[in-house]
């Protein structure tokens, strides 16, 4: 019990967490990415697939501002646990519901690090002969030795900080923040 309420006391404290991108600008360029996979797929049904946990809230704000039909699937891997860094093994834990052969599929990524998991992902939902596959990521991290992937669609490019908020945590923590930041002195 002692234990538990020393982890609350330490997350609890929001006055290290500085703001990275703002609430209004997460809110503007999630309408231009809506806009522009509406055009992309107009005539088309693509299959938007959220990487859990992390991608929910964006994929929630951002398929309401798509003016056209789509289906949504889930997946969820790990590679991180309750760490700040990736293990570099990742894992499926969630795996799809649906078919996918032959759709278009959008894999809806909350941030991109080192490439490691979404370079998995699109191997592993390759052989699954979707129509076509495509990425839209709301972060790319700059960090050395990065997998290069193909993002068609791009929120923000951030620098090599650990970033929370807006679905994103740490050991669970902070997602519910409606902006992404960064914890000060991690």
């Amino acid at each position: 019990m002692e234990k538990e309420k020393q982890e609350y006391e330490k997350i609890s404290r929001l006055d290290n967490i500085k703001v990275l991108i703002s609430e209004k600008e997460l809110e503007d360029k999630i309408s231009l990415l809506g806009e522009q996979i509406s055009r992309d797929y107009e005539g088309r049904i693509p299959v938007l697939i959220s990487v859990l946990k992390g991608s929910f809230i964006f994929i929630a704000d951002l398929c309401r501002k798509i003016s056209i039909p789509v289906v949504f699937d889930f997946m969820a891997v790990s590679s991180y646990g309750n760490s700040m860094a990736s293990s570099g093994v990742v894992r499926i834990t969630k795996d799809l519901d649906y078919n996918i052969h032959g759709r278009d599929i959008l894999i809806v990524e909350d941030i991109i690090d080192s490439g490691r998991t979404l370079h998995y992902l699109v191997k592993n939902i390759e052989a699954r002969n979707p129509g076509s596959l495509e990425i839209c990521a709301l972060l790319d991290k700059d960090v050395k030795g990065k997998i290069k992937n193909t993002i068609r669609y791009k929120g923000f490019d951030i620098p090599d900080e650990f970033v929370i908020g807006y679905g994103l945590d740490y050991a669970e923590n902070y997602r519910n923040l409606p902006y992404i930041g960064y914890i000060e002195n991690a």
